[in-house]
């Protein structure tokens, strides 16, 4: 059986029976295609919005099915939550754009053989200011030296 990497989600697609394998490690975070980040961005900045809501913000006007197969990804992905209202289906984000890369990150730094050498190496790339933030937080938290 043939098969292509589909590195936007990090599954395999067999070209027999077009069956969806599942992703190397389900532990992952929810990595996001560039539709699917535009799509993600749209409901962050503006909020919940149905798929035809969508459309009209996305640039090229995407066809309708495309942004239901790109939400219906995002909710597997326990991105984005669906809600009737009406006759309508309402899409809205499960969590916080924040809340969404500190979980990026640290599946990043639980993926490293050496997760305190990966902390340190990301650490010396801090601007002064930031540092300053997280020492703030740090004393606030007691996990500061003082």
């Amino acid at each position: 059986m043939s098969s292509r990497g589909d590195g936007a989600r990090g599954e395999r697609v067999s070209r027999r029976g077009g069956g969806r394998e599942a992703p190397s490690r389900q532990d992952e975070a929810p990595r996001l295609g560039t539709l699917e980040a535009r799509v993600m961005d749209l409901l962050w900045d503006a909020g919940p919005s149905t798929i035809r809501g969508l459309i009209e913000r996305l640039p090229g006007e995407p066809a309708y099915t495309t942004i239901a197969t790109v939400l219906t990804n995002l909710h597997r992905k326990t991105l984005v939550s669906p809600r009737k209202e009406g006759r309508s289906t309402v899409y809205e984000t499960t969590g916080t754009r924040e809340q969404h890369v500190a979980s990026v990150m640290s599946h990043a730094l639980g993926s490293s053989r050496d997760r305190a050498a990966s902390i340190l190496h990301f650490a010396e790339t801090i601007p002064d200011d930031e540092l300053d933030l997280l020492r703030e937080f740090l004393d606030r938290r007691g996990g500061g030296a003082s």
